[in-house]
């Protein structure tokens, strides 16, 4: 039995989920996942029996119980200073914070029109102006990163930063959204590491179809 559990949704449409997943995978941290099917069965109450605000991911080390994909990796990098999932300057972790809690908390307009659904591609779907805004500031913000950093990731390695954005690279990709040559490259890293792999097939094998996530053109 793994140290960690971590309970998360749907991985065809959980995109809060998929940050915390991915950052224990490519850190290597062994976890037993427990997959709660979204707005079916009793979700809510199932959920609750992990945690109080009857949201995932929830992650379980023990006797503590961390909610929300953000504090979850936090909890994480305090736990496993070698896995480095935050940078090791001062200033790079700070400038990998601040663009972690503004994924976080901001790009409404692209989450409510671009919804995440990594089995299916809508090329063209949801774009408005207020989303379009969301895009030009991502790009900005992985442009910047790449070029301080130098790649392949926004800060060098793989780290906290990028499995906040990685929801968003699924997003471009259903979405078929046109990007920089920097940023196009930079989704490509993404989808191309084995642990986006593995979370694609797993999500290609799910059975449940929620119709709210499946837009059409």
């Amino acid at each position: 039995m793994a140290q960690y559990t971590l309970v998360i949704g749907n991985k065809a449409y959980s995109s809060w989920s998929m940050r915390p997943w991915l950052a224990m995978k490519q850190a290597g941290l062994a976890f037993d996942e427990v997959r709660i099917a979204l707005y079916a069965d009793e979700h809510d109450a199932k959920i609750r029996q992990y945690s109080a605000a009857g949201k995932v991911p929830v992650l379980i080390d023990g006797a503590i119980t961390v909610w929300d994909s953000l504090a979850i990796c936090e909890y994480l990098a305090e736990r496993h200073p070698a896995a480095r999932l935050w940078p090791d300057s001062i200033a790079a972790r700070a400038h990998a914070r601040a663009i972690s809690a503004e994924m976080h908390s901001g790009f409404v307009a692209l989450r409510s029109n671009m919804g995440m659904n990594v089995r299916r591609s809508f090329p063209g779907t949801g774009m408005t102006p207020e989303v379009a805004r969301d895009i030009a500031r991502i790009e900005q913000i992985w442009v910047d990163c790449l070029k301080r950093a130098g790649g392949p990731f926004l800060f060098g390695a793989f780290g906290i930063a990028d499995a906040m954005y990685a929801p968003v690279v699924t997003r471009f990709k259903t979405y078929a959204v046109s990007l920089s040559a920097v940023a196009r490259a930079y989704v490509e890293r993404i989808l191309a590491l084995p642990v986006m792999r593995e979370w694609y097939a797993a999500a290609q094998a799910e059975a449940e179809v929620l119709p709210q996530f499946e837009h059409r053109p």
